[in-house]
């Protein structure tokens, strides 16, 4: 039987994807004590293309990043999965590191990553509330229009 987390991800219509390998050289986790270290996940979608191509700002909407950036934390939470086998071990999401391919003056990256901080309190509840950062940067790979990374403490 899934555990609670499985259930919220249900519940909000989400099945994980197999994780994507690494396309350099790093790996996908690296565990380290309690806390999972996730690398940084592009925003694929389960039909392995782009969410969102581009720039925020430079036509792409506030609302395709948000969307971007929770697909990315979909993919992030299957790379924790990947790692320990059972997301009811986590204990807390601690830190989201955002990555917004932005034009130069966009603003609004903050909106963009609470695509992913939402789902991540949907999921975790109160254990999904973190700390985040979010960069505007020139460009990312595959010309994505959101990356996110993550810090998980895990039981």
């Amino acid at each position: 039987m899934a555990g609670t987390v499985e259930q919220n991800l249900v519940a909000q219509g989400i099945t994980l994807p197999q994780p994507a390998a690494p396309v350099a050289n790093y790996v996908p986790f690296v565990r380290s004590g309690n806390l999972l270290f996730v690398s940084g996940q592009v925003c694929f979608g389960a039909d392995g293309k782009l969410i969102a191509k581009g720039k925020l700002g430079g036509g792409v909407s506030v609302e395709d990043g948000a969307a971007a950036a929770r697909g990315c934390a979909i993919n992030l939470l299957a790379q924790v999965k990947a790692a320990i086998g059972d997301l009811d071990k986590v204990v807390r999401v601690v830190r989201l590191g955002g990555f917004v391919n932005s034009a130069p003056d966009f603003l609004d990256g903050p909106k963009v990553l609470n695509g992913a901080s939402d789902l991540m309190v949907a999921v975790f509840g109160d254990k999904g509330r973190h700390a985040r950062t979010t960069v505007g940067v020139a460009a990312l790979p595959a010309d994505a229009a959101v990356e996110v990374e993550g810090i998980f403490e895990i039981a």
